[in-house]
Parts: structure tokens; sequence; C-alpha cells
């Protein structure tokens, strides 16, 4: 009788020891089913930084650098294609400030061809079409795309925007941090100053001249006003290359529900983007207070200062380009000191960058709703610091309940899709 009794007493503990095994099982075949759907389907990243200091013979993208995209961190997190940015900080509305950015924009897309071309032809390809990224995709190599950041190196000339095209160009945004004279940005709101009230009629040309080139584009800069004139402008879906949600994080780099409705009429796509401060802000901003003086003390004996966004935006490109390297430096210092810290408030991570898109896909439907990093631009989360981790992005989405389908039109669906209706209307408005 006792052991009966004891054995009756036992069956809800051994109940529990069966559920806990077969949930550790299940969590085993569920890294497992995000690891076949990630490596099935094709990942793409609509924003990547680069620095010139890394596209030489002697210190480039085939090698493991301390940059958060590289070659080596593309194969170990299973990125497939990287769009690589020509980004120019604005300057001066003057002859001489578009001849200056004008020529850093020549000086970035040489370097990416010469990636392509010269250092890594047989790792990484330039694709031009969402055919050509999946005839590479095929080829085991990875996929270079090219965006530009900032109109601002077109100048007074509209014929450069068909040479940007020439040069591989798919996407522009027609403003960065200031008011460019195409656009005014999204800064303006800090004080309430604009240039344009939305864009310059020379911006307005320059997005007609886009959509006959078959250029996209990119609304995740400008001004509000700016993006809803584009928005009625523009022939072909616009793209936001690395933007949020507004209503979860109140920034003005982030897209509110009204533009977001724009958007999703237009047809076009907001790649959510892997940005601390764009994600949470409280969460940020408690975790940068607690890192501060790490962050200082390590940017010191780099020889460098800790600066704010303001304070970046005064740099010239050469100055930015310089404290971004040693800023990257910073992270990964950081990062190891930090991770045998236990006291620290948590970082913005990958479940916050996913609320994100879980918000997007509800609002205006996941056909609208894509994937970027910002890395080496100042992106970069716990959980996807750099592109060797990305396949948790995957794993945070199976774990949600997205489906192998809907996954793939996150990662790269949604975006080729308007590269491809963009190319399409193009070819009509040339006939």
């Amino acid at each position: 009788m006792k052991t009966r009794t004891f054995l009756i007493a036992l069956l809800p503990f051994l109940f529990i020891l069966t559920n806990c095994k077969q949930d550790v099982m299940s969590n085993d075949q569920l890294i497992e089913k995000a690891q076949r759907i990630h490596n099935s389907v094709i990942t793409l990243d609509t924003h990547c930084d680069i620095n010139l200091k890394n596209f030489t013979d002697s210190i480039n993208y085939t090698q493991r650098l301390e940059t958060q995209l590289n070659l080596p961190k593309m194969n170990e997190g299973g990125l497939d294609v990287a769009w690589l940015v020509v980004y120019t900080g604005q300057d001066s509305l003057t002859e001489n400030g578009y001849a200056k950015a004008y020529d850093n924009a020549i000086a970035k897309f040489n370097a990416i061809h010469r990636l392509v071309n010269d250092y890594a032809p047989e790792s990484i390809e330039l694709a031009l079409t969402s055919d050509d990224v999946r005839r590479i995709h095929q080829s085991s190599k990875k996929v270079a795309m090219i965006g530009i950041e900032n109109g601002y190196p077109v100048g007074t000339d509209i014929s450069n925007v068909k040479k940007f095209h020439d040069f591989g160009a798919r996407y522009m945004s027609l403003a960065h941090n200031g008011h460019s004279q195409l656009s005014d940005s999204n800064t303006g709101e800090e004080d309430d100053v604009w240039l344009h009230d939305g864009l310059s009629q020379l911006g307005k040309e320059v997005i007609a001249e886009m959509n006959k080139v078959g250029i996209m584009i990119d609304i995740s800069h400008p001004s509000k006003e700016a993006i809803k004139q584009m928005i009625e402008l523009s022939k072909a879906p616009v793209i936001a290359s690395h933007s949020s949600a507004r209503t979860l994080c109140n920034h003005s780099r982030n897209l509110d529900d009204e533009q977001l409705g724009w958007i999703k009429k237009n047809g076009g796509v907001v790649q959510t983007v892997a940005f601390s401060s764009y994600l949470n802000k409280e969460k940020h901003e408690a975790r940068d207070e607690a890192l501060k003086q790490i962050q200082l003390n390590v940017m010191d004996s780099l020889g460098s200062q800790l600066l704010t966004r303001k304070e970046r935006q005064e740099l010239s490109d050469e100055d930015l380009l310089e404290y971004m390297e040693n800023y990257t430096k910073m992270r990964n210092i950081v990062k190891s000191k930090t991770s045998v810290m236990s006291d620290l408030p948590p970082a913005v991570d990958v479940s916050d960058f996913v609320d994100h898109i879980d918000y997007l896909v509800d609002k205006i439907g996941i056909e609208h709703v894509g994937i970027s990093s910002d890395f080496d631009g100042g992106g970069g989360i716990e959980g996807w610091s750099d592109a060797s981790e990305t396949f948790n992005v995957t794993l945070e989405l199976v774990k949600r309940g997205y489906t192998e389908n809907q996954i793939a039109m996150l990662w790269s669906g949604n975006l080729l899709r308007v590269l491809d209706q963009t190319q399409a209307i193009a070819k009509e408005l040339k006939q």
C-alpha cells in the first residue's frame, strides 16, 4: 500500500519531468527548423555603411575585420546579400560642396567595384536586378548591391542620377542629417526650421529621373512632408531602407502610422532597422548611461572622444570615417568587457527588433515589411551585433510563428519585388 501511495504521489513529478524533456526537445527542433529556413531563404540586409580604408589590396572584406560586415562574418551568420552604402554627409549647398560630395561618392562606388572585381570575385558579385541576386545566390557566392544615402552628391546636375545608376546604385535617399538641395531632412523636427517645405523643385525633378532610370526612392531620412511629396510624385513604390515604427519608439527617424498608411497604399516596403535607439528608447538610454564611463575610457585609449549624434553630424566625411572606425573598435571592446558583468540594465535585443517587425506586419501587412541592420553606421543590437549573428533574427521569427514563406518575404522577397516594379516602370517610361 505504501509503495502504491508513493507511486501515485510521484506521478505529478514524473509528468513535469516528461514535459520538461519535451520542451527541451521542442526547443532543439525549433532551432533545427529555423536553421533549415535560414539556409533556404535569401537573407538580404538593405543598409551597411562602408569605410574606404577597408577597400584596399591589403585591408579588405575578404578578412575578418573588426567591421560589423565582411565576408567571413557574412559566411558565419548566413547573410546572403549586403547593400553597401555610398554615404555622403551633408555639407554646404555650394558648387564646391557638391563637387567634393560627388568625388566622395565616386570613390565609394569604385571601392565596391574593386571588392567584387579585384579582391574577391570568386566570393562576391554585384547584383543589379532580382534575377542577378537569385543567380549569384545559386552559385554560392555572396551578393553585393549598392544604395546611396543622401542625394547631395547629385549636386545641381540631374544627369548624375543616371551616372549613379550606371555605377550600380539601385536606391537613393534625397537627404540625410541636414537639409540637402533636394529635400528637407527629418532633423528639421528638432528646431522646426525647414528649407523647402518638403522637396525642392530640383528634388521633384530628381524623383522623376529616378523613376525613369530605375532607382528605388529611399524615404528613411527625409522629412515627413518630403516623404509625402515623394510618394505622391513617384510612379513606383518607395522603400524605407532603414527605419522602424514610431509608435513603438518616438524618434524622428522612425515612421508614424500615417506614413505607414501612405507606404502601404503606395505598395512600398519598410526595412525595419536594428538600431538600438530607434527600437526602445528607455532600454537604450538606461544601458547607455550604465556603459558611458566604460565607453569614454575606451574611446580615450583609442585617442578619440565619444561624440553625441549632433557632434557627429558636424564632422567632415573623412573625420566621420575615422570616428566610426574607432567607435566600432570601442563597441567590440566594451562588448567583451561587459560580457562578464551581471548588474547592467538589459540591452536592446533581437526581441525588441522583432517587436517592430510584428507591429509593422500587423499595421500594413507582411508584404510591406523587410529587414536592415545599419551595420558600421551605428546599427547593431544584442543578438545581431554583426553579420555573424544573422541567424538569430530568423530564429526569433520562427519562435514568433512566422512561416518559411513569410520569413522569405521579410528577408528579401518584398524588397526585391519593389526593385522589380521600379525597373519595370522605368522600362515603360523609356518606351
